[in-house]
C-alpha cells in the first residue's frame, strides 16, 4: 500500500517541490485535479485487490494539467485506496464504522483528511499525536512499569486534534468512485498482461 511513499515519488523521482509538507498547498492551488486521476501502484497494490504486479496509472492528463493537478491527484489517489480498504473492513465486520481515528505523517495533510472523509462517508478524526507508533511503545512501556493501571486508563489520554466530516453530495461521490472503479479495471487488466508476458 502507497501513501507517504507517492508524496515522496513527487518530490523526488518528479522533482515537483523540495519538501513533502509543499505538497498541500500545491494541491490546493487547484479547485480540484482538473479530471486526472492517480492509481499509485507504485510496488503493486494490496488489499483488497491483491496485484503484486500492478504498476501506477495516471489518466485524464490533457495539454491543461498542470504539477498542481497531479499533486491533487495523488493526495486523492491515497483516499480511494483506504475508502477500499475501509470498505472492505465494513464488509467484514458486518457493520460500517461511525468514525476513523487517523494518524501519521499523511494525516496532518488537511486537503486528504477532508477528501478521505467525504469518500469514505463518516468523521476521520485526526489524534493530537500524529506520530502514535513511537508513542505506542512509550505508552506500552509505561504500562509494564506500572505507569498506568491498564489499557482503558491509556485509552482515556488519547485525544483528537481535528474532526473532518463528510460534505460532498452523493451524485458526486458516486460519480467519483465509479471513475476510480473504472481506472482500477485498467489496473488490473494491465497487471494481467504484465504477468501473461512475462511467463
Amino acid at each position: 500500500f502507497i501513501a507517504g511513499a507517492a508524496v515522496q515519488w513527487l518530490r523526488d523521482g518528479l522533482e515537483l517541490f523540495g519538501k513533502s509538507s509543499e505538497v498541500e498547498r500545491l494541491a490546493e492551488s487547484v479547485p480540484d485535479a482538473g479530471g486526472v486521476l492517480f492509481v499509485p501502484a507504485l510496488s503493486g497494490m494490496g488489499a483488497p485487490h491483491w496485484l503484486p504486479h500492478a504498476t501506477g496509472l495516471v489518466t485524464g492528463v490533457t495539454r491543461g494539467t498542470t504539477k498542481a493537478h497531479v499533486a491533487r491527484a495523488t493526495l486523492e489517489g491515497i483516499a480511494y485506496q483506504v475508502s477500499e480498504l475501509f470498505s472492505a473492513m465494513a464488509h467484514d465486520m458486518g457493520k460500517r464504522p461511525s468514525e476513523l481515528k487517523v494518524d501519521g505523517g499523511a494525516s496532518e495533510n488537511n486537503l486528504l483528511m477532508q477528501f478521505q472523509s467525504d469518500l469514505i462517508g463518516c468523521n476521520v478524526v485526526r489524534c493530537s499525536i500524529t506520530e502514535t507508533t513511537a508513542l505506542g511503545a512509550g505508552l506500552q512501556a509505561g504500562l509494564a512499569i506500572g505507569m498506568w493501571r491498564d489499557l482503558a486508563d491509556i485509552k482515556k489520554r488519547w485525544r483528537a486534534d481535528r474532526t473532518f466530516t463528510p460534505g460532498m453530495g452523493a451524485k458526486e461521490k458516486t460519480a467519483k468512485l465509479a471513475k476510480w472503479a473504472g481506472a482500477m479495471k485498467a489496473v488490473k487488466l494491465l497487471s494481467d498482461s504484465g504477468r501473461a508476458l512475462s511467463q
